[in-house]
């Protein structure tokens, strides 16, 4: 299923560009930092993309509903529900992304008790080897859905870009990591 890797090629790659790793990990982690400090602001720009992305992607597919699936009105009829749908989501979020945000919020805390719930199970179902990291998972899941939806709809107007803000920093610590070990193996 998975391919074999070549780790000599890619240490040889990351000693050679662990300059460009580094570089792109500060970068990140700064730009992290930033989308954390103004969150409410990279919640509110987060929705508008998904907006825009949202109503975009309605022409696209009314497009293709025009031009491939006209005469056939099974298709043409689900691909244009389909492209609406998109319209009026992507609409609703660009016209008013305070309310989106706060909505979207909450649909992420229910997600993340729901999800907290299910690793819970799972974990002491199977115990499976290092199950205790299932259960510390599971309790994270937990607590950030409670938390959630314990301070929403105030939580709406931040959670987003600080989800955001905070993946940006972790994928630029990772890069980090990364060049430091290039630079070791270059050495």
């Amino acid at each position: 299923m998975f391919a074999t890797v070549n780790k000599e090629h890619y240490l040889a790659r990351y000693s050679k560009n662990w300059v460009w790793f580094l570089s792109w990990g500060i970068l990140l982690m700064v730009v992290g930092l930033a989308a954390i400090g103004v969150s409410t602001l990279t919640t509110l720009l987060s929705v508008l993309f998904l907006g825009v992305v949202l109503m975009v992607g309605g022409v696209v597919v009314i497009v293709d509903t025009f031009k491939f699936w006209w005469g056939h009105w099974n298709g043409f009829i689900l691909h244009l529900a389909i492209a609406i749908f998109y319209l009026i989501i992507g609409g609703m979020l660009v016209k008013n992304p305070v309310i989106s945000s706060i909505a979207l919020t909450f649909v992420i805390g229910v997600l993340y008790l729901i999800l907290g719930i299910f690793r819970l199970i799972y974990s002491l179902a199977f115990q499976l080897p290092q199950w205790g990291w299932g259960l510390v998972n599971s309790i994270i899941s937990l607590l950030i859905g409670i938390l959630i939806l314990y301070s929403w709809p105030t939580s709406g107007l931040f959670v987003i870009g600080l989800f955001i803000g905070i993946d940006l920093f972790v994928a630029g610590w990772v890069y980090l990591m990364i060049a430091l070990a290039g630079r070791n193996f270059a050495a």
